[in-house]
């Protein structure tokens, strides 16, 4: 019998461990997840910046836990000789018409807290010459890790400190009883007084194994990268965002300094046909057939039906979308970048076609259910362990 069985070993669900440690240092922990190696999938595959909290509500989970993340993490990497680089960001426009989008966003960081400066041309200039900007604003606070190896390091510590991890198990049934909860694999069966899903892409699945219709279903929405070529890095010094489209829920393509001195540009934002779909032939028929048999999607389809159509042509047409990133950096060629990595981003979507801006935790009898936590998720991992213990597991 353990204490807590938590599904899911990618970077939130490790930080939940953490934080459970740290409160109750004797307590048995079972982690399981259907892979192989820690942070598989949405943990393994992002841009790997820490995020400042400049973009979300004042007063929001994501905002209070990215700004609170994101001095956690660079302590951790810190503490632990990981891989850490605050080399800060500029959000540019680069037309008239984003300036008051680009004020907006000021005022919004300084609600949160944050050590934002104006940046006229020239001083944008000065720490990026490439860039075409009328205006910007540096949040010094932003910047890049490796979370592929933060992950690998916090499950190094959970299980010095005696959390037993159990790979290439997939959870098949979950029973909720007065005093316990069973939970069935495809190669055994476990008993804890709590469990905590942590599952990610597949977290609206687990929450239906435990019996609860948490209102919303993860959709897959896939970010494809490119990279420039490496004699072009000296294009981008540090990380570069546009002012976000207030009519679309993504940050727009961006370029970031990545850890491994690579320069990636991206993402876009498509529809994945598969829950773990990193390439665009990737297709499962039952992740499709849910996809497309859910109401919700048809209504968020049609909302952003505009917005969708040019996510997809870039997808499909690399001058397009080194036509969209040139607006930043002009410069830039089709020949001077080629394919990168992909991710999937988890995203909920109500029945009623509503994205689910921020983290949202579902409480069961004896379980809990991590249901949305797209980014920024990774840069505030450890908080949101946190959270989640203070808030609901405390008593």
């Amino acid at each position: 019998m353990y204490d807590y069985i938590i599904v899911g070993i990618g970077i939130v669900g490790l930080g939940v461990a953490n934080a459970l440690q740290e409160a109750q240092p004797n307590i048995k922990i079972l982690m399981l997840d259907k892979e192989n190696t820690p942070a598989k999938h949405q943990s393994g595959h992002n841009s790997n910046v820490v995020h400042s909290g400049i973009y979300y509500k004042p007063g929001s989970l994501k905002a209070r836990l990215a700004m609170r993340g994101n001095k956690t993490m660079f302590s951790f990497c810190c503490e632990h000789d990981l891989y850490h680089d605050r080399c800060g960001k500029v959000i540019v426009a680069t037309q008239p018409k984003e300036l008051p989008l680009l004020e907006d966003l000021y005022q919004r960081g300084l609600q949160n807290g944050l050590e934002i400066s104006r940046l006229n041309r020239f001083q944008l200039n000065e720490r990026e010459p490439h860039v075409n900007g009328l205006e910007a604003l540096l949040v010094t606070d932003a910047g890049i890790v490796n979370y592929k190896e933060v992950a690998n390091k916090m499950a190094e510590i959970i299980q010095q400190h005696g959390v037993t991890l159990i790979y290439g198990q997939m959870v098949t049934a979950i029973k909720e009883r007065n005093d316990r909860v069973d939970v069935i694999t495809s190669q055994n069966s476990y008993q804890a007084k709590w469990l905590i899903n942590c599952a990610g892409l597949h977290s609206d699945r687990i929450a239906s194994l435990a019996g609860y219709d948490i209102g919303m279903k993860i959709i897959p929405v896939r970010g494809e990268y490119y990279m420039l070529n490496n004699e072009k890095n000296y294009l981008v010094n540090h990380l570069i965002y546009p002012v976000p489209n207030p009519n679309f829920p993504f940050l727009g393509v961006h370029f970031t300094r990545m850890y491994n001195d690579k320069r990636d540009i991206g993402p876009n934002a498509v529809l994945a046909f598969k829950r773990e779909g990193y390439k665009k032939t990737d297709i499962d028929l039952k992740d499709l057939s849910e996809i497309l048999s859910y109401r919700g999607f048809w209504k968020i389809a049609r909302a952003y039906f505009g917005e969708g159509m040019g996510e997809m042509y870039r997808s499909l047409c690399k001058k397009r979308f080194v036509a969209n990133a040139r607006c930043l950096i002009p410069e830039l060629n089709v020949d001077d970048i080629v394919p990168g990595p992909a991710g999937v981003r988890a995203q909920a979507l109500t029945a009623d076609g509503k994205l689910v801006d921020d983290f949202h935790i579902v409480t069961g009898k004896r379980s809990l259910h991590v249901c949305n936590a797209p980014s920024p998720a990774a840069t505030a991992s450890i908080e949101i362990g946190r959270e989640i213990v203070h808030q609901y597991l405390s008593a």
